[in-house]
């Protein structure tokens, strides 16, 4: 045998560098145009959506805070206890 031990293995690393600093750019490439796809198609989108989904959370929420208006007890003294707003008592 004329080669010496690890050679091969030296070879292969080379040609291993050799093939991904070819694919260095074409990825480079690639990833800019994912960049440029997320932020002029995908951001939008999840912008307009998420305040779509907000108007209604705050349409909702509107409406709950009005039933639970509707059903919520004040306390407070009771009818013809005479204590209470608009009683004659106090006068």
């Amino acid at each position: 045998m004329t080669s010496q031990p690890g050679s091969g293995f030296e070879n292969l690393g080379r040609k291993v560098d050799e093939t991904l600093n070819k694919a260095v750019p074409r990825v480079e490439e690639e990833v800019k145009k994912v960049i440029a796809y997320l932020n002029d198609e995908v951001v939008p989108s999840v912008r307009e959506n998420s305040s779509k989904a907000l108007r209604v959370a705050s349409e909702e929420l509107i409406k709950l805070a009005e039933l639970i208006e509707r059903h919520t007890v004040i306390p407070g003294p009771g009818p013809g206890s005479g204590q209470g707003p608009g009683s004659d008592k106090d006068k």
